[in-house]
């Protein structure tokens, strides 16, 4: 029997957790049923379980893999050389943030997640996690640039770092429930609370 090679379950893996996504963006973790996935992936029962033995092992796959592109691309925005403005940094995010809330984007299985890590304790402690490495990527940001210069010595970068995080969520949620952001408006809703950066160079 021939062995099947590393690329193979990797596409295999891929096209599950696809069509389970585009299931879950279409009709939400609960409405969707293992039959579901089998349908939209064209694979068979035994071909899902192989590789997923349970729905709610396709939902933590999915949900780390969602968080953790989101953590990657906003660690590599904050840990940039040159130290970009917190201002640019925001703006990169926001970026981020944009892209995923695209009508397929992650961000819309990210919202079904938190919702879900509510009811599920292992969920929620791997949510919790993941989200403290993204605002602590915040924190270190406000660091480098108090040691720049660029952000007063008495801010506190736990509480601003919390604060940027937090106009990250909220950019995400209001897109998600609303939809009716401006991304440019929003960016430039963030100028008054970052004024403490021109007056730091003066």
């Amino acid at each position: 029997m021939p062995k099947v090679s590393d690329a193979h379950r990797a596409a295999r893996r891929r096209q599950i957790l696809d069509a389970a996504a585009r299931c879950f963006i279409r009709n939400g973790f609960h409405a969707t049923s293992m039959q579901d996935v089998f349908r939209e992936s064209g694979l068979s029962a035994g071909a899902v379980y192989r590789y997923f033995p349970s729905k709610h092992a396709i939902v933590r796959a999915i949900a780390e893999e969602t968080v953790g592109e989101i953590t990657h691309a906003i660690d590599v925005i904050v840990g940039a050389d040159p130290l970009p403005s917190i201002e640019e940094a925001m703006a990169g995010a926001l970026a981020v943030a944009e892209r995923r809330t695209a009508p397929d984007g992650a961000a819309r299985i990210a919202l079904q997640v938190w919702g879900e890590s509510q009811r599920d304790a292992a969920l929620g402690e791997f949510v919790a996690d993941r989200y403290r490495e993204i605002r602590s990527c915040f924190v270190r940001l406000v660091r480098r640039a108090q040691v720049a210069g660029e952000v007063p010595a008495e801010v506190d970068p736990e509480r601003l770092g919390a604060v940027l995080f937090g106009a990250l969520i909220g950019y995400i949620m209001q897109q998600l429930l609303v939809g009716d952001l401006d991304p440019a408006a929003y960016r430039a809703g963030l100028h008054p609370l970052l004024d403490f950066q021109a007056s730091a160079r003066t």
